[in-house]
């Protein structure tokens, strides 16, 4: 069970992250394009993933395109802060996690 929340806990990191990278990206092609610039604004697509063993992991499957809107700053900051508070939770539940396992190893040395 442990090694359950470990993964899910790492998998949503590691979407959180993918997240944090399209913003930046989305910012960075913004601020390239200039201010009469016209780029679309790029949206994670993720899947989540029941496996066979019971886990649920998800996955960054990558980006579509957003029909008719331009890159944002005050939208891509709110992503940012949205992907960045995600991040902390799973962040938090893979620490308590660990202190699970560790306290686990303890209590079989005793």
């Amino acid at each position: 069970m442990n090694a359950e929340l470990l993964d899910a806990a790492a998998s949503g990191m590691d979407a959180q992250r993918a997240a944090l990278d399209v913003a930046a990206r989305n910012v960075a092609a913004a601020e390239a394009a200039g201010p009469n610039g016209d780029y679309e604004r790029l949206i994670p697509v993720f899947r989540i993933e029941q496996r066979d063993d019971g886990d649920t992991r998800v996955d960054f499957e990558g980006t579509r395109t957003q029909r008719g809107t331009n890159v944002d700053i005050l939208t891509e900051m709110i992503a940012v802060m949205n992907a960045s508070r995600a991040y902390e939770s799973d962040a938090s539940i893979f620490d308590v996690g660990k202190r699970l396992a560790e306290k686990t190893i303890d209590l079989e040395r005793l």
